[in-house]
C-alpha cells in the first residue's frame, strides 16, 4: 500500500463518525466532502485540510504546517501538513479543526443528474 493510500485510510477511519462524507479525486490525490464541502485531501505531497480563514495563521505555526498554494497563489483557509508530521494523532487532530469550520458552512446541494 503507498503513502497516498495509509493516510487516506487514515483520513477515512478519522472521519467516520462525521456524515455525510463522499471522496472525490482531486489535487493529485483523494478528497474528502462533508456535506459537499471539500475537507480534507490525502495525496504523496502530505494531508490538505480546510480550517477556513479565522484558523489559518493559527494552523500555519503548528508543526508541519505549511500553506497551500495553487498556480502560485495562496490559498489561505487551506493548510498541507507534510509528510513527516502525519500520524495517525495529528490526522484526528487536524481533521477536529477542519470539520469544526466545514460543519459552519452551508451544505452544497448534489449537481442535478441529466435527463
Amino acid at each position: 500500500m503507498s503513502f497516498e493510500d495509509d493516510l487516506a485510510a487514515t483520513v477515512r477511519a478519522a472521519l467516520a463518525g462525521a456524515s455525510p462524507v463522499s471522496e472525490i479525486k482531486m489535487f493529485g490525490g483523494i478528497g474528502f466532502m462533508l456535506n459537499g464541502n471539500m475537507t480534507a485531501a490525502a495525496s504523496k505531497r502530505g494531508l490538505l485540510v480546510r480550517v477556513g480563514k479565522d484558523r489559518y495563521h493559527d494552523a500555519l505555526v503548528l508543526p508541519g504546517a505549511r500553506p497551500m498554494e495553487m498556480r502560485g497563489r495562496v490559498m489561505e483557509g487551506y493548510v498541507y501538513i507534510d509528510p513527516p508530521g502525519i500520524t495517525d494523532s495529528a490526522v484526528k487532530t487536524w481533521l477536529q479543526l477542519a470539520v469544526a469550520f466545514v460543519e459552519t458552512l452551508p451544505a452544497k446541494k448534489r449537481p442535478r443528474s441529466p435527463k
